[in-house]
């Protein structure tokens, strides 16, 4: 796939989601209960709504975040660190009343996510009332973007205010225990990205991440319930997608994994980007794998040197 550079425009996203702190271990061996293991241990900033606002802005994308953070050392730090990178958080909530958020995993040897905690009660600050004050974000942008940590009466305004503004919204269903959340709305989404196990959760179709044909089939089911573009994530197997008109298999771009955390939300990202460009679905497609695989590549769950040029490069590779 030829760069075209002079058809990126970029384009004005408004994410709505959660923004926190990750701390993801990968043990050196198998995991020992009951006693201390080995491992390798990093933080950095996370949350799904905070990772693909930071992806986009890396992409060149204009974003305004909308989430809550601690009034903490950590809340503030974060806010710094997003400004920094050029994300718009004016409408971000520092509340006195909850830390923080954080996401604890535990990776085993090989990479692959063991098990993971996550404590993002700090959202529940996040009101409808808050998102009407913020109405200009949703008349101003050209997507919108939300992870499913919004609690459900928020949600149910997000939705009603990006219709009044003819908003299209892209999903994450962020985790099987909250892909129920997005099931009302199916019918009103322009794109959803869920994972094996989220997209079981929303078609009731049970499928590994080895098979292509089931994917494809729960790909089609979401279409079928309303959802304009299906994406589901394979992992190390790539991705299978749906529309109408057409559906595929993108295999992943075979690379070591490092740290699994945050290379949904580049895929995300990436698509965004390209769908608000006009960039073909296969091609955005391709361009989503090669945010994913540079970001399993690295320690942490946003590439810091992201950009267009190098999910180009990375496919040619």
């Amino acid at each position: 796939m030829a760069q075209e550079e002079s058809v990126w425009e970029h384009g004005r996203v408004l994410v709505i989601g959660s923004a926190g702190m990750d701390v993801v271990g990968r043990l050196d061996a198998t995991l020992e209960l009951g006693t201390s293991n080995a491992a390798r241990i990093r933080s950095s900033f996370g949350g799904v709504g905070r990772n693909v606002a930071e992806n986009l802005a890396h992409l060149g994308a204009s974003v305004s975040l909308i989430s809550a953070v601690g009034n903490d050392a950590v809340g503030g730090e974060l806010l710094h660190h997003l400004a920094s990178v050029g994300v718009d958080t004016q409408a971000l909530i520092r509340s006195p009343e909850y830390a923080t958020g954080a996401y604890l995993a535990v990776l085993d040897a090989q990479g692959g996510l063991y098990f993971a905690l996550d404590d993002m009660r700090v959202m529940q600050t996040l009101t409808s009332e808050h998102l009407k004050q913020h109405a200009d974000l949703f008349q101003s942008a050209d997507m919108l973007f939300l992870d499913a940590n919004i609690p459900p009466r928020v949600l149910r305004t997000a939705f009603s205010l990006a219709r009044k503004a003819r908003l299209p919204v892209v999903a994450d269903p962020t985790s099987a225990g909250l892909a129920e959340r997005l099931r009302p709305y199916l019918e009103r989404l322009y794109c959803i990205v869920p994972n094996a196990r989220e997209a079981a959760v929303l078609t009731g179709i049970a499928f590994d991440e080895a098979d292509q044909n089931g994917a494809l089939v729960a790909a089609r089911r979401l279409v079928a319930a309303g959802v304009e573009i299906a994406v589901i994530t394979l992992a190390e197997f790539g991705l299978c997608y749906a529309t109408s008109e057409s559906s595929g298999y993108i295999p992943a771009i075979r690379t070591a994994v490092v740290d699994p955390t945050g290379a949904g939300d580049a895929l995300t990202a990436a698509l965004i980007v390209a769908l608000l460009n006009g960039i073909s679905l296969d091609d955005a497609m391709q361009l989503g794998v090669s945010a994913a695989s540079l970001t399993l590549r690295h320690r942490g769950a946003v590439v810091p040197d992201l950009s267009l040029e190098k999910l180009y490069e990375y496919l040619v590779v």
